[in-house]
């Protein structure tokens, strides 16, 4: 069995800035996981209240305890990227697997050299996921 929570490399760059790469196999469709990760209902569920939430490429978001910043890239189901102010860039790619589960592909890019807890925060998206309505049911 696969491990739900893989830690990619993490890597720094010449101008400081470190990048975390994790991959979630999850088996949940992707309408339900973009619900998590791309709603401020879901992001709610694991993350951060959303206090401000415009669901579109350049949309405001605020996370509470988190920041506020921008929405840098938006593709429906498919990749949502915040980029928060001090917190630095967080990027989810979600791929379809078969038969209904879900491939995130996440990166975190931060002038920050602490650890955020990604792993802990993962943990919490599973169970969150686990205990959602399913969005892809007719």
């Amino acid at each position: 069995m696969t491990r739900a929570i893989e830690e990619g490399a993490t890597e720094t760059r010449e101008d400081g800035t470190r990048v975390l790469h994790y991959v979630l196999h999850l088996p949940q469709p992707v309408e339900n996981v973009w619900a998590a990760v791309a709603t401020s209902e879901g992001l709610r569920g694991w993350l951060a209240a959303a206090e401000v939430f415009e669901p579109r490429l350049g949309g405001a978001v605020t996370l509470r305890g988190i920041g506020s910043g921008r929405i840098t890239a938006w593709d429906v189901e498919r990749i949502a990227e915040y980029t928060v102010e001090g917190r630095g860039r967080i990027r989810f790619h979600l791929e379809p697997t078969r038969p209904t589960g879900t491939t995130v592909r996440f990166t975190h890019e931060s002038p920050e050299s602490e650890n955020p807890g990604w792993p802990r925060r993962f943990e919490r998206l599973v169970a969150h996921l686990a205990s959602a309505p399913d969005r892809s049911a007719p």
